[in-house]
């Protein structure tokens, strides 16, 4: 049984190096597996849900977020990717809370504080 988990680890190291190398949906094929072995690994899922975010599968991208997020609820990066993937879906309000939630986690982001401005220049 010992085996599996470095199996698991072995899919979501290639599916890293995949997405590092700019191809997501290879990425996307290995990290699905490792998924499937360990639905309640957050690094699994964040890895997964840039994968899907990269080839623009915005709503399965919100998902895997989401459940980063029900794993640990103080990810300052997965409240700001759910942002941008709620954003990319037309949804500027419920994706501005995220970025403020990312922003109040880690203060000094300009990344995370950027996007709040630019959202409510839009508003």
């Amino acid at each position: 049984m010992s085996n599996g988990g470095s199996e698991t680890y072995d899919l979501f190291q290639q599916g890293r190096r995949h997405l590092r190398k700019g191809m997501p949906a290879q990425a996307m094929v290995s990290l699905e597996k490792a998924k499937k072995r360990e639905p309640r690994k957050a690094s699994i899922r964040e890895a997964l849900g840039i994968a899907y975010f990269r080839i623009q599968r915005w709503a399965e991208a919100e998902s895997e977020f989401r459940a980063v997020l029900d794993i640990s609820p103080t990810d300052d990066y997965a409240h700001y990717a759910l942002g941008r993937c709620l954003e990319k879906q037309g949804r500027a309000a419920e994706a501005n809370g995220h970025y403020k939630l990312a922003s109040r986690m880690v203060p000094g982001s300009k990344r995370y504080s950027s996007r709040i401005r630019d959202l409510s220049a839009d508003e």
